[in-house]
């Protein structure tokens, strides 16, 4: 069940939510805006949660980290279990603090799913018998990624155009959840919006694909010059942990077990951050509510939010 707002609605109290593909550019705006409206932020990018995990989720900068109070960066650890209801939980619940001083209050990220859970609140899912989730884990250790891949294609294609394709735990959830009742996951996220107490601005940021595919590729080297590569030597052994399937470290695991060369690892490394990019597209672009601007347009981006305030 999703968390219900503890006030009732306040005109007053306005989330702005900042969304985008990785290397858009939300750090930057973000922090502009938080300084602008003198307030805080709320990560909802779910590959920033954790400490051991710093170049290869492209976190704001110590410096960055710094200027502006951030929330949800940097609180767990990769051998901690965390999953979106949680987080929908831990964050209504800072929202209400916060608001008792902000009037409004800054998230950002790339993960849908999260952001999704703050604003809307979560589907109801089914209970499922627990063999099904069991028969899964078991295929994937025999058959590997590719088989969960497959499998999700062919049950669930719309929701397999969103989903993290690296992530298998989402990739079994959506199996299990298809075999334990015959419908599509997809079909459970259709949902009707919790209460809040709060109204939610949505800002997107988009650029032009070349522009935003050089921009993903730059910043790749950037993070190999600054040691992505070592950063995941310092993890290998913990490789089969959930925070750890994702761009970014899953390539370079592959280099390190001898399956293809370095150049290789990084050509994969920005092929598949802009596949990436690409899928977090396709998510956003399904929400109408969703004001798209280019991260340079900062006087057009807070014209607008001074409207949606009747400022």
């Amino acid at each position: 069940m999703s968390v219900q707002a503890t006030e009732p609605l306040s005109i007053q109290n306005y989330l702005i939510l900042v969304v985008g593909p990785t290397a858009v550019g939300k750090t930057d705006l973000c922090l502009n805006l938080a300084k602008k409206f003198n307030t805080e932020i709320i990560s909802c990018d779910s590959r920033q949660f954790y400490k051991e995990t710093n170049l290869g989720t492209a976190k704001p900068t110590n410096s960055e980290l710094e200027q502006v109070k951030h929330h949800f960066i940097n609180t767990l650890s990769i051998e901690e279990s965390y999953d979106v209801k949680r987080f929908e939980k831990e964050v209504i619940e800072l929202l209400d603090q916060l608001f008792q001083e902000k009037s409004a209050v800054i998230m950002t990220g790339g993960s849908g799913l999260f952001a999704d859970a703050v604003v809307n609140g979560l589907d109801e899912m089914p209970e499922l018998d627990p063999r099904f989730r069991e028969e899964v884990i078991h295929e994937y250790e025999s058959k590997g990624l590719e088989f969960l891949q497959s499998e999700v294609l062919k049950i669930d294609p719309e929701y397999y155009e969103l989903v993290d394709r690296n992530n298998p735990q989402r990739l079994m959830r959506a199996i299990e959840v298809f075999r334990g009742t015959g419908k599509p996951f997809s079909s459970f996220r259709v949902k009707q919006k919790a209460d809040r107490n709060f109204k939610t601005i949505k800002i997107g940021l988009e650029r032009e694909r070349e522009e935003l595919y050089q921009r993903i590729d730059l910043r790749m080297d950037q993070m190999i010059a600054a040691g992505l590569f070592e950063e995941a030597e310092s993890l290998f052994e913990k490789r089969n942990l959930n925070a750890l399937q994702t761009v970014g470290y899953q390539e370079i695991f592959g280099f390190m077990e001898g399956k293809y060369d370095r150049e290789e690892a990084i050509r994969l490394l920005k092929r598949n951050s802009r596949r990436y990019a690409k899928r977090q597209l396709t998510w956003f672009r399904k929400d109408t509510e969703i004001r798209w601007f280019n991260p340079k347009d900062e006087n057009g981006i807070l014209e607008y939010l001074s409207s949606q305030m009747g400022e």
